[in-house]
């Protein structure tokens, strides 16, 4: 049996006022999912456990069917363990992020106005990244001392206090979670003494970023500037039981995305190369599909996953959201069905969804239970409708527990084998 996995990250929506009172993916000319929806099984799952937030660590650790409640410890050590960044089981692990906060002569002074700072280039955030690291050294030696600075990918870094600070009783924000609101509010607030580190480095990132000459030409193109660096996700080394311990099926990962490629890697799946990936509408999604169909001759589980309409919900841009789900359809939930044809004799299942929704209206996450829909051997469709979010909600299937998704996807309407 062949299993794939197809994440559209974000993609499920609330009805848009812009989209004539539509969902994106109501909106979206999906042809390709909707054929493969009225062959299947419609439902939600409630990806967001109670007391976590909506985020993409917790909510594709639960639907690949591992608990948070159990494994998460923060999302910051997910990613650092794509990225190889080297921390001791008591360092804690940040996650850091170049954004753009308002100029204090402007009426947008003090808001938080982007989480990615226009979507900085790589190699622009890596000077950044390694100018900032020297400041901090040369204002707060005391401090970064401590610390070690990785630049990951575009506005994306991983920030590690090596010393024997206790971070866990400080209250860190998502950027993403307050988009122009206030961003000294939503600074690193709870125990004194750690929090306060933390914004140290914060305001010192500001003081060296704002007239840093990338950010001086990035003003006179228009384009967004990194002019602070945003600490928050933290936690500490989590450890994972294998997917193939649990399910005994060898997976791979497609992912423009640190944070996946490290749940990816501490489930002890392959990550799968793909040039050409972005996170955004300008990815190659035709390569994309290739590799997934490539991989699905290597592994028996191959979860691919596209970050585009998330990032354009970000941008409250409904419009390239609406582009990306299309283009995912066209470009690759058409020709990996076509795919998976020359596996009818040993079958094969398919389980497509977001991991949470990403709201235009708020550029937020949302804790709503998310639509999927599975589909392939052993799977036959009750009420044949289009993938919709309404149409999901409407549907007799709802999975309450989201980590248990994984186990009905792989199992549900299989003969049982007894060892």
């Amino acid at each position: 049996m062949k299993y794939l996995i197809v994440i559209p990250d974000g993609a499920a929506d609330k009805p848009l006022a812009q989209l004539d009172g539509l969902t994106p993916f109501q909106s979206a000319n999906t042809p390709n999912l909707d054929r493969f929806t009225r062959s299947g099984r419609l439902g939600t799952a409630a990806t967001t456990p109670p007391g976590f937030g909506a985020g993409s660590d917790v909510c594709t650790m639960d639907l690949l069917g591992f608990d948070p409640r159990k494994y998460h410890t923060g999302r910051a050590p997910l990613e650092a363990a794509a990225m190889g960044v080297q921390a001791g089981p008591a360092d804690w692990i940040f996650r850091l992020n170049f954004v753009t906060v308002g100029e204090d002569s402007t009426d947008q002074g003090g808001l938080l106005l982007d989480h990615s700072a226009g979507g900085i280039s790589d190699a622009e955030a890596k000077v950044l990244a390694e100018g900032l690291d020297a400041y901090w050294h040369v204002k707060a030696p005391e401090i970064a001392s401590d610390f070690s600075l990785t630049h990951g990918v575009s506005y994306r870094c991983i920030l590690v206090d090596h010393s024997d600070r206790e971070y866990g009783s400080v209250d860190t924000t998502p950027p993403h979670e307050i988009p122009d609101q206030s961003f000294i509010a939503a600074m690193p607030g709870g125990s004194a003494d750690e929090a306060d580190t933390l914004r140290t480095l914060m305001w010192l990132s500001h003081e060296f970023l704002n007239d840093h000459e990338i950010n001086i030409a990035r003003r006179e193109q228009g384009l967004g500037v990194a002019n602070m660096a945003w600490i928050w996700g933290q936690g500490t080394k989590p450890r994972l039981p294998s997917f193939f311990d649990r399910y005994g099926l060898k997976g791979g990962m497609i992912t423009s995305v640190d944070l996946l490629r490290g749940i990816a890697k501490l489930i002890g799946w392959d990550l799968i190369a793909c040039p050409g990936l972005t996170s955004y509408h300008d990815t190659d999604y035709e390569a994309q599909a290739s590799a997934t169909i490539a991989a699905l001759a290597d592994f028996d589980l191959v979860c691919t996953h596209i970050e585009a309409p998330d990032e354009a919900s970000h941008q409250a841009d409904f419009v390239t959201k609406v582009a990306s789900i299309e283009s995912i359809d066209r470009k690759i939930i058409a020709p990996v069905l076509r795919a998976l044809d020359k596996y009818a004799s040993e079958g094969w299942r398919m389980l497509v969804l977001p991991d949470h929704y990403t709201l235009c209206s708020t550029r937020k996450h949302d804790a709503t239970p998310v639509p999927f829909v599975m589909g392939g051997t052993g799977i036959q469709s009750l009420v044949e409708r289009p993938f919709t979010e309404s149409h999901a909600e409407a549907s007799d299937l709802h999975i309450r527990e989201g980590h248990e998704l994984m186990e009905y996807f792989l199992r549900s309407g299989l003969p049982r084998t007894h060892k």
